[in-house]
């Protein structure tokens, strides 16, 4: 077993009963990926890529895990099927999706995992819930805090704090 790394991930669901789904994943998340440190809020977010589709819920975690990331992603991919995930369409409607964010200070790209997530400096319902408990940390590639990305994310989708 390898040290254990903090991974950032983030939940997001806009099918079924959202909160429901966010709040199983992140216990299968830690029993199958590590040690879950820090939850942000959850944030009601308008759809990203398909805007014709319900408003998603989505949180962000902190772990420590001692998977690798492909481990990771296997995890995180389990706990998808297991929440009654179907992958129909790019950026279709869904029960659950598991997105690794940050790994570490990883870099990787290789076919079906991209560390850190290639589209973070662009989703501002990524970046707003990982800024509200990871602000200060910096993105392996580009050296801006998450802070910072997040003040110049050009997406104008509404990200709301969701009150349940």
């Amino acid at each position: 077993m390898s040290q254990p790394v903090q991974a950032f991930l983030l939940l997001g669901s806009n099918l079924g009963d959202r909160a429901t789904l966010l709040h199983q994943a992140r216990q299968q998340l830690a029993v199958q990926a590590g040690e879950l440190l820090v939850c942000s809020a959850i944030y009601e977010t308008a759809a990203w890529g398909r805007e014709d589709q319900p408003a998603f819920l989505n949180q962000a975690l902190a772990l420590h895990t001692p998977l690798t990331p492909q481990e990771l992603l296997q995890a995180c991919l389990a706990v998808e099927r297991a929440a009654g995930r179907e992958r129909l369409e790019r950026w279709g409607s869904r029960t659950l999706d598991v997105d690794i964010l940050l790994f570490g200070s990883s870099v990787l790209d290789e076919p079906g995992l991209q560390l850190p997530h290639p589209r973070l400096p662009e989703r501002r319902f990524a970046l707003l819930p990982l800024a509200e408990i990871a602000g200060s940390v910096t993105h392996p590639t580009l050296q801006l805090s998450i802070n910072e990305l997040l003040r110049r994310c050009p997406d104008p989708l509404p990200v709301r704090r969701w009150e349940g």
